[in-house]
């Protein structure tokens, strides 16, 4: 018989022991040798100033090296068509986990992407249709609208003892609508915006971009022998009309080499069309914009599938109404649906649009094009994967997932990001709203400032140490902005009629003009509908929205903002040489590295390198380049400042510069005094982008600044200096419109428009118009009862 067991718990075992993630010696961007540990299982957030290093250690450190190792798993072929990356800058990383980032990049603007083919939604309904739809007309993908129908049939010849030939025919059933390809929009081109007809060809008649001048677009069509290049447009046949537009192609020799020519619509339609307008050239975007009006396609009436799918029904419901129909209305028929056959289909996908009501999406449809979706509403679609997950023990990491959430919306994004932490998982978030500051079980806090001057762990602990530190963080943390005593008064009014967009109802209402006017609401509550589609950007209205700025690794603050050029001339105005020396990405580049600064190694099958050029020591520059100087300071040492340094720099002396020391100006009052002229665009935060916006805005002519949560990515304390911003702006003239869920800017408006009761079809109503004080006094409103608890009336 086995001795009794004694009654002592036993010893911890080793593999127990792992329950801390340990940085020692980070030192990516503007990170100072930072060391720290990290409680796994827990929910930790990362606070301080923009710029002071919190997504360098989060995501450039801890969550890069655990998708590096989790990448050298792969066997090398696979690892071949993986993107290659390089290991941070940090001693030791012990203890990691996969990581999974849910960050704020925009969701692919793809025409075909929608919200529900980014999730698994849509791929369900198929399947669902595919099963009970009446009348039956095929697979899953018969219900797909970004899959064709195709019929094809042939001889193949069959080797079986004997080869023989046999005939075969092949069909697959698709849903996409044959007329616009499953785009739900047919492109309608204005022909007078492609040639001038009153001209002929070698005149430059025709007038797309790239098509002028003497380059091979323009010699295609001269030298075709289709019509004569000399005679009018207004003059050609119709027969010549035709092959100058719609000609197939057809493969010909154009100065003895082998060319295909083609109609002039379908090769615009090729090149520029078909792709995703956001990421043209702004010129070709403009071209675009003015050439091409896009309509809802008739056919099949923008819902993108072919008729048989629109006509397969189940209880009088097609998958195209199914699309179209809010989450939280299309869940609620979901759950009416009682069929055993699909039960566990009809399960999941009830989970699926539960999970999109439970994060504050359920205002959106199925149908919505996924690059129309904010930073936030991206991050929240991208999070609604994970919350069905059945994996644990992994790290999740965030990047400010408050970003767009009314306070109402904040609570429940609390409860779900402490929902991930208790199935056993590590959650980072890095963020600066006070609301999840608090729920946190262990807060690390960088700075004490941005860029150089921050980088070290100011504070690391729980909330009531924090409280307590001293930090910039901790010292604000409590802040509250008060009601203003006095309010401005409206010079005029910008009247809104029947504004109808989107989810918007009929509205009417009067933007105040000569004030600071916030419009508010919940999430999906119409703001930007009202403002964007009611207030266009043009004449007079400078409008600053959260859409990305498109630049690469080579583009800087100094290039962005135009502040190159001045710099520019005024070296080359000091040396007597050509501008173009002074340019990284022109004739004063450094030839080993092509003015990049590093030289990318490709190590196939290991992580590629990029390390510093050895030739310039990534000054970028050429050596005779850095040989001319202004103001005792050489182009690669200009670029290296900070912009407050810089400002000072070319605001006295012999570097004198007015049309530089304004745009440096502008930098600094947006609160980017911090940030280098050379720094790269792809290093700044989605907070610093916006602000590096709308300093460049701040130029534009324009009586009416039209602002899109220009909090976003600020930190508390910062908050106080864009709202002094906000009012230089009013009081200089201008009138400002935000749209805003930060009560700091609620509690300083003059005027407040506050836009529910709820989101979706339950919103797109004015439920408030009045001065932040009667808000409070009134309480009828969401907002209004969250303004009162956080102005403690």
């Amino acid at each position: 018989m086995a001795k009794k067991a004694d009654a002592q718990s036993p010893a911890p075992h080793v593999a127990d022991s792992h329950d801390l993630i340990r940085v020692h010696g980070a030192r990516e961007n503007n990170l100072k040798d930072v060391s720290i540990e990290i409680p796994k299982r827990r929910l930790t957030v990362f606070t301080g100033v923009s710029g002071s290093g919190k997504s360098s250690l989060v995501f450039n450190t801890i969550a890069a090296e655990s998708q590096r190792l989790i990448n050298e798993t792969y066997s090398a072929f696979v690892q071949g068509f993986m993107p290659t990356l390089a290991r941070p800058e940090v001693d030791v990383l012990d203890g990691l986990t996969t990581a999974i980032t849910v960050d704020q990049q925009r969701l692919g603007a793809d025409p075909r992407s929608t919200v529900g083919t980014v999730t698994d939604a849509n791929a369900m309904l198929r399947i669902l249709f595919s099963r009970l739809g009446a009348p039956h007309i095929g697979p899953p993908s018969a219900y797909a609208f970004n899959v064709p129908s195709v019929r094809a049939s042939g001889a193949i010849t069959v080797e079986r003892g004997a080869s023989k030939a046999e005939k075969v025919s092949f069909t697959r059933t698709g849903g996409m609508c044959p007329r616009c390809e499953g785009r739900g929009t047919v492109s309608d081109i204005d022909l007078s915006r492609l040639f001038d007809d009153s001209k002929s060809i070698n005149e430059g008649a025709i007038t797309v971009p790239g098509y002028k001048g003497g380059g091979w677009n323009s010699r295609l069509y001269a030298e075709s022998g289709f019509f004569d290049p000399d005679k009018p447009i207004s003059k050609f046949t119709q027969q010549e009309l035709h092959d100058f537009l719609h000609r197939e192609p057809t493969r010909m020799k154009i100065a003895g080499i082998n060319m295909t020519y083609e109609g002039l619509i379908p090769r615009v339609q090729k090149s520029m069309l078909s792709k995703d307008k956001e990421a043209m050239q702004p010129h070709i975007r403009e071209f675009v914009d003015r050439a091409v009006a896009f309509t809802t396609c008739p056919e099949c009436e923008g819902t993108r599938l072919s008729e048989g799918a629109r006509a397969s029904k189940i209880a009088g419901t097609s998958i195209a109404d199914a699309c179209a129909m809010q989450i939280s209305d299309l869940a609620e028929w979901v759950r009416g649906l009682d069929e055993p056959s699909v039960a566990p289909l009809l399960t999941k996908l009830q989970h699926t649009l539960e999970s999109f009501v439970e994060i504050g999406l359920g205002y959106l449809s199925l149908e919505r094009p996924s690059g129309t979706l904010s930073g936030g509403e991206a991050q929240r679609v991208k999070m609604i994967r994970h919350l069905g997950s059945s994996l644990t023990d992994t790290t999740y990491v965030f990047d400010e997932p408050t970003t767009g959430l009314h306070p109402h919306d904040i609570q429940r994004m609390n409860g779900l990001l402490l929902r991930l932490r208790d199935k056993g998982n590590t959650v980072l978030v890095v963020e600066h709203k006070p609301e999840t500051i608090a729920i946190a079980d262990h807060v690390v806090d960088l700075g004490p400032g941005a860029g150089t001057a921050g980088g070290t762990v100011c504070f690391e602990g729980d909330i009531e140490g924090l409280r307590a530190s001293g930090t910039i963080t901790g010292r604000h943390f409590d802040d509250r902005a008060s009601l203003k005593e006095t309010v401005r008064k409206p010079t005029g009014n910008l009247e809104v009629r029947g504004a109808t967009a989107h989810n918007l109802r009929d509205v009417d209402v009067d933007v105040p003009l000569g004030v600071l006017t916030v419009i508010t609401g919940v999430a999906g509550s119409g703001k930007s509908s009202l403002v964007h589609g009611s207030i266009p950007a043009g004449a007079g209205v400078v409008s600053v929205d959260q859409s990305p700025i498109r630049g690469s690794r080579r583009s800087n603050p100094a290039t962005y903002t135009g502040l190159l050029d001045p710099i520019r001339k005024a070296f080359a105005k000091a040396n007597d040489v050509k501008p173009a020396l002074f340019s990284a990405n022109s004739e004063g580049a450094c030839p080993t590295c092509n003015g990049a600064g590093v030289v990318y190694t490709d190590l196939a099958m290991m992580a590629g390198v990029a390390s510093t050029c050895e030739e310039c020591e990534g000054k970028r520059f050429q050596a005779s380049v850095l040989e001319y100087h202004l103001g005792g300071r050489d182009i690669s040492e200009v670029l290296a400042m900070s912009v407050t340094d810089a400002e000072e720099f070319f605001g006295a002396g012999d570097a004198h510069t007015p049309a530089a020391h304004r745009i440096l100006g502008r930098l600094a009052d947006v609160g980017l005094g911090y940030l280098s002229l050379g720094q790269p665009l792809t290093t700044l935060s989605g907070g610093e982008r916006q602000r590096l916006k709308l300093a460049t805005h701040m130029a534009d002519k324009g009586g009416v600044y039209v602002l899109d949560e220009p909090t976003a990515g600020l930190h508390l304390a910062d908050v106080e200096q864009l709202l002094g911003l906000l009012d230089r702006l009013v009081d200089s003239g201008k009138s400002v419109i935000v749209v805003e869920h930060h009560q700091a800017v609620m509690a300083h408006a003059d005027w407040i428009i506050d836009l529910g009761p709820g989101a979706g079809h339950d919103g797109g109503q004015i439920v408030f118009e009045g001065t932040p004080a009667d808000l409070v006094a009134d309480r009828s409103t969401l907002t209004g009862r969250h303004l009162a608890a956080y102005v403690g009336a």
